[in-house]
């Protein structure tokens, strides 16, 4: 049997539960400090470098007053025709976006960063996944906004909940899409030692 082993402390700087779940289903053990970067004030040159720089800022920024910990921030957005989709303000705008991505492919880009300031470690990168939707009657959109789901998510949908209906097919990292790339952060918490694959009796 293998045994995955955590060594150190492991820091989440995200309140998402998305994020959460998809760090808890993959078995780490973390504590959950969110970061208070003002996304606002990021400027915007292309998704990948705005992603990077963004969970670069989380990071850096919770890692500051916890040296010896491994922090892992991230940033996620949607993108279509190069227009970036954030979260609906309101019925209105959900509805709108989910018009914008009706039978239409679009982007979902996270940026991740993981840093441990007292070891002098830092590593950031950015995941794109293709998601493709099916075409919305009028009627699937009034019903899917009347869920409320819309509204927390970047692009006005959850492929994990209840809008995994409108999702037809995707090219790429399935958790990229819900909020981080799992794989790809695994990969590098065991590269840097941070988690460890041992065999041993049960």
């Amino acid at each position: 049997m293998v045994h995955k082993i955590q060594q150190g402390r492991l820091i989440l700087a995200s309140n998402s539960p998305r994020r959460r779940y998809l760090l808890s289903r993959a078995g780490l053990h973390f504590e959950v400090i969110p970061s208070t970067v003002d996304e606002t004030a990021m400027v915007f040159e292309d998704p990948a470098s705005f992603t990077q720089a963004l969970s670069r800022a989380k990071a850096e920024e919770v890692a500051a007053g916890h040296p010896d910990a491994w922090v892992i921030g991230a940033d996620t957005i949607v993108v279509i025709d190069g227009t970036v989709l954030g979260k609906p303000k309101g019925m209105e705008a959900a509805r709108t976006m989910l018009r914008q991505l009706s039978g239409q492919t679009h982007q979902v880009y996270t940026g991740y960063t993981i840093c441990c300031v007292g070891l002098n470690q830092h590593f950031t990168d950015a995941v794109c996944t293709a998601v493709t939707f099916k075409t919305l009657s009028a009627e699937e959109i009034e019903w899917y906004i009347h869920t409320d789901e819309p509204f927390d998510k970047a692009g006005a949908y959850a492929i994990q909940g209840l809008g995994t209906f409108l999702v037809q097919r995707i090219n790429g990292s399935y958790t990229n899409v819900v909020g981080l790339p799992v794989c790809e952060v695994i990969a590098y918490l065991i590269q840097a030692g941070v988690v460890q694959l041992r065999e041993g009796g049960a």
